[in-house]
């Protein structure tokens, strides 16, 4: 089975405050640890803002499992889109992967593919939520609920029927939910965390940091 990742860092970064995608993490690139983790794909699709395609194009022309680099739309969800039509035809399998998110593991990556294998028409890492929850008016139960991680995987014919009809989400199994497709959570990890904010790149190299000694 053929199994491509479309790595999703076409976003502006309004709250880190600068290009988080291309921020110091102990010596690489947050997007190229993001990349690196799908490197058990047969091919990855780096999806960017139209003014990095050339840049980032250059920084992956060494990197076999790249297959493209193309530019991103207006939406996270025109991203995939756009990521999607640089995925061959035959692929069987295709996950999609925040590109700030870089310490996701590849038994992450392989734990979703099993997932899908078995059947699953969406699978989603997702990590029990901890805090307590409200609404403006009211507390809801945390019981059940669940952060959602990348990477998310989909049987590749789902993926692109749920993306057919050129909507948005904030993520890509909800569109496969509202075609009716059965969406699995499997257990994700406490340091897949995603950069958003300047203090997150300072958590990740910390974790870095703990992992190598």
């Amino acid at each position: 089975m053929s199994i491509w990742t479309v790595v999703v860092a076409a976003g502006r970064g309004d709250r880190f405050g600068a290009d988080k995608q291309s921020a110091d993490l102990c010596g690489r690139a947050v997007l190229e640890r993001s990349v690196v983790a799908a490197g058990g794909s047969d091919g990855v699709v780096v999806v960017v803002a139209p003014s990095a395609v050339d840049e980032v194009a250059e920084r992956f022309a060494g990197v076999d499992t790249v297959s493209a680099v193309v530019a991103g739309g207006a939406t996270r969800s025109a991203s995939v889109r756009a990521g999607l039509k640089a995925v061959p035809d035959d692929a069987s399998i295709v996950l999609v992967h925040d590109g700030a998110r870089p310490l996701a593991s590849r038994n992450l990556f392989d734990v979703v593919v099993t997932a899908v294998r078995v059947g699953a028409d969406a699978v989603v890492p997702g990590v029990p939520v901890s805090d307590s929850l409200r609404r403006a008016d009211r507390a809801v139960d945390r019981e059940g609920m669940f952060s959602v991680q990348t990477p998310q995987g989909f049987p590749a014919a789902t993926l692109r029927a749920a993306h057919a009809g050129g909507g948005d989400a904030s993520d890509d199994a909800t569109l496969v939910e509202a075609i009716g497709g059965r969406v699995v959570v499997v257990e994700g990890e406490a340091d897949n965390l995603k950069i958003t904010r300047p203090v997150d790149l300072l958590v990740a190299r910390e974790l870095l940091d703990a992992s190598d000694g």
